[in-house]
């Protein structure tokens, strides 16, 4: 008889951080965490819920949601008192993003392409995880219909890709953006334009012009999620030992 295959835990972010090391030298291997057990902690340690609560969120049983909490328990213990490096990937998972308000954006016109940039006073935010603010264009026919600066409502790291799907944006055109984010970004179908700077409107301006450069890639190799990272991190931006206090999207090394 086959066994019984796994029930898919439904997850309300994907991790735009997607590795933690010790400051200095990591000891030992890596420690694989995946993706349900950082959801599990997320919403039972940061987001304050019951078992219950999350269970019924990630459409498991109560004993399972049980289990993996105390797995991640140890796992994040392991991590921070014998000094080993974390690694947050894989898991039997069904991306199921968090719905998020939007309702300070303008409503988007049937045919529109919608762009959003991260925004500055004028200029591309170079810190895709730390937005406060995106500054949002409607085009049709090669021209900007219309253009306005909301904001994120309070939203934060692992929700903005949700944010964005809801407001209806179809391209994304940032600075520094992290492997996880662009993960996130990909599954809610928006385009990355990354490793953008300067203003805004040129940005969208060259985007319309078919001269933007598209790289959808993370620009930063801090947030590459290959076990080696954590070991071998180099100083060329010094971040090794300390994305996991800041994120380090981008971090000047565009």
């Amino acid at each position: 008889m086959a066994g019984r295959r796994e029930k898919l835990r439904r997850v309300g972010i994907i991790p735009e951080y997607r590795g933690f090391t010790p400051d200095g030298l990591a000891s030992g291997d890596a420690i694989d965490m995946t993706v349900d057990e950082l959801e599990v902690l997320r919403l039972c340690d940061l987001e304050g819920l019951n078992q219950e609560a999350v269970a019924q969120q990630m459409g498991i049983a109560r004993a399972t949601v049980a289990a993996i909490c105390s797995r991640a328990h140890r796992k994040v213990a392991n991590a921070l008192v014998n000094g080993r490096a974390l690694i947050i990937e894989g898991g039997n998972i069904a991306y199921s993003p968090i719905t998020t308000t939007t309702a300070a954006w303008p409503a988007k016109g049937v045919g529109t392409m919608r762009v959003a940039t991260t925004y500055d006073n004028g200029n591309i935010f170079m810190h895709f995880g730390r937005s406060e603010q995106f500054k949002i264009y409607d085009v049709q026919d090669g021209k900007v219909l219309n253009e306005q600066v909301v904001g994120t409502g309070g939203t934060g790291h692992g929700a903005l890709a949700g944010l964005l799907a809801n407001g209806g944006v179809d391209t994304l055109i940032c600075g520094g953006i992290g492997g996880g984010a662009i993960n996130a970004l990909a599954q809610a179908g928006i385009t990355v334009y990354a490793g953008a700077q300067g203003s805004c409107d040129a940005c969208v301006e060259a985007l319309i012009a078919g001269t933007l450069a598209q790289n959808g890639e993370a620009t930063c190799g801090c947030h590459s999620h290959d076990h080696e990272h954590t070991h071998e991190h180099g100083g060329s931006c010094g971040c090794h030992g300390h994305h996991d206090h800041e994120g380090h999207e981008g971090c000047g090394c565009h």
